[in-house]
């Protein structure tokens, strides 16, 4: 990490009150930097915080000056600007939420759209000479390669088929509302390094999780479902898609990342954040019932012939020896690689040496009316710079799960 950047410089956190901010936060003030956090909403405003997060929240922001502010509002955040006249900015402010774009599109794009080329703007006119990162999402990639039948319909064409792992220069082909406003967030950064010489470095960060994740997102539901199972309040899960594939990090790995690429990263360029590993959401559902102590056995339901053992580590992987593959997801990816049907809506049976936990998926108001089917980062561009996620999949789980493992909400 550039620890040797930071140290008495002027920081500007825009989304400071998200999942992200605080840790980015206390990560930069423990390198010596002053940090303000702009913020919609004042720090009293807990929303859907749980007890413990909000605890967590008020650790991670000690010594952050918080100031209230909305990238919308183009002359207060000049103001903002003017006021704390920072070295370096992250912006964060985004409305993140894939699911809800599809229903929000407008908000959507107005938040992450125009809440940028505010900032962008800002920084032209002002004085400041920042370095900015505008924090992108491996959601702008979108559909990717993965069989040969799919060079037929994809637009752009691929180069390579599948198109995994995901470098950057795998085409972008935004299948939301969000990844959309993404991409185009991203390209007015670009436009204003291009045109205007302003210092800014985009990422494309892939999942990232962690205690504080927003209760409408997967991983989080997963989390407080298995608490519930644990304490013997429920004995069914529902989600949505569990065949999805996703690159999940740390959310710590992220923003040491975050704080890599805004000290040493090229101006007008993406990079790539991730773990470089690929599990289905019905693995992160098993490891979580592992971590809540229920020791999973085997998995049958849906079409699938009984997996016994299905947390163990696959023997062979089609990534040359990456994507660190469970056994169940080696026979799931399998299926998206030959292009043969997927699972459909129904119920799975987890048996645990508690006994048996049912897993209801495609639940209504979880699913997306269209969805990515596998993300799997590919991080050489960042690794370059000294990019190196430390953290397990395991230790993700653990970490989220024990917000809401003690007591009901």
């Amino acid at each position: 990490m550039a620890d040797d950047v930071y140290g008495g410089k002027r920081v500007l956190i825009t989304g400071i009150s998200g999942f992200v901010g605080p840790y980015l936060a206390q990560t930069l003030v423990a390198l010596g930097a002053q940090v303000w956090g702009l913020s919609r909403h004042p720090y009293a405003d807990r929303q859907h915080d749980s007890d413990r997060w909000h605890k967590k929240k008020g650790e991670l922001l000690r010594g952050v000056r918080l100031v209230q502010g909305d990238v919308l509002d183009l002359s207060g955040l000049m103001r903002v600007l003017d006021e704390v006249g920072p070295d370096y900015v992250f912006h964060l402010a985004s409305r993140s939420f894939v699911g809800s774009s599809f229903e929000q599109p407008i908000e959507c794009l107005m938040t992450n759209v125009l809440g940028t080329v505010n900032l962008l703007e800002c920084l032209r006119l002002s004085r400041a000479r920042a370095r900015l990162l505008v924090a992108g999402s491996s959601e702008e990639y979108g559909r990717v390669a993965l069989a040969e039948g799919d060079r037929q319909w994809l637009t752009p064409a691929p180069l390579r088929v599948p198109e995994l792992p995901i470098d950057e220069d795998v085409p972008l082909r935004p299948v939301s509302p969000y990844a959309a406003s993404k991409v185009m967030a991203e390209w007015l950064g670009h436009i204003y390094a291009r045109s205007y010489g302003l210092q800014v470095v985009v990422s494309r960060a892939f999942n990232h999780e962690g205690m504080g994740r927003g209760p409408q997102f997967v991983t989080s539901s997963i989390a407080r479902q298995v608490a519930a199972v644990a304490r013997g309040e429920r004995a069914v899960v529902e989600l949505g898609n569990v065949v999805s594939f996703r690159d999940w990090s740390h959310v710590r790995d992220i923003v040491e990342g975050y704080v890599l690429l805004a000290a040493r990263g090229e101006a007008g360029r993406p990079y790539n954040l991730g773990s470089e590993r690929t599990n289905s959401v019905l693995t992160y559902l098993l490891l979580a019932l592992e971590a809540a102590g229920m020791r999973v056995r085997r998995v049958h339901g849906l079409g699938l012939e009984g997996v016994d053992d299905p947390l163990a580590r696959s023997p062979s992987s089609p990534f040359k020896g990456r994507a660190d593959l469970t056994r169940i997801d080696a026979h799931l990816l399998a299926l998206h690689l030959n292009g043969d049907a997927m699972l459909s809506a129904g119920e799975l049976v987890v048996e645990t040496r508690a006994g048996p936990v049912l897993v209801r998926t495609m639940q209504a108001g979880r699913t997306r009316p269209v969805d990515v089917p596998v993300l799997l980062s590919d991080c050489r561009r960042a690794r370059s710079l000294g990019f190196e996620p430390r953290r397990s999949l395991r230790e993700v789980v653990l970490d989220q799960l024990g917000e809401h493992l003690s007591a009901p909400e």
